[in-house]
């Protein structure tokens, strides 16, 4: 088993709502098992660190994003990429408490730490 599990989700509902959701779905399911679990908000995925955002996302048959979203920032390590929310305006004041923003040398150094897998979806 990998030590950490590090997942960046680049899609949302508009342009890959199976893609995103089981980003969500695979890191909320990972923190159950007890993997450390960092979960990487990018791209249209983005908007999903602002409150109420998440639960305004729906997929049939699907567990609610926001409670994903919730499992993992109980268990885990959410974070949104620097640029993505600057391109969207996002600033740190904007973004639930509890996720942090940062940027492509962080997510490098939680990718190659020993034992760490990467997904992307």
């Amino acid at each position: 088993m990998a030590s950490s599990l590090v997942i960046k989700a680049t899609a949302g509902a508009s342009d890959g709502a199976e893609r995103c959701n089981q980003a969500f779905n695979v890191a909320a399911a990972a923190v159950a098992s007890g993997v450390p679990v960092s979960l990487w908000l990018t791209g249209e995925s983005s908007w999903y660190a602002l409150p109420g955002r998440a639960a305004e996302f729906e997929l049939p048959h699907a567990t609610p994003l926001d409670d994903l979203l919730a499992v993992v920032m109980s268990g885990g390590r959410v974070t949104l990429c620097t640029q993505c929310a600057a391109r969207r305006d996002i600033g740190p004041d904007d973004v639930i408490p509890g996720i942090r923003i940062a940027g492509a040398p962080t997510f490098v150094e939680e990718i190659t730490t020993e034992g760490a897998q990467a997904l992307v979806y």
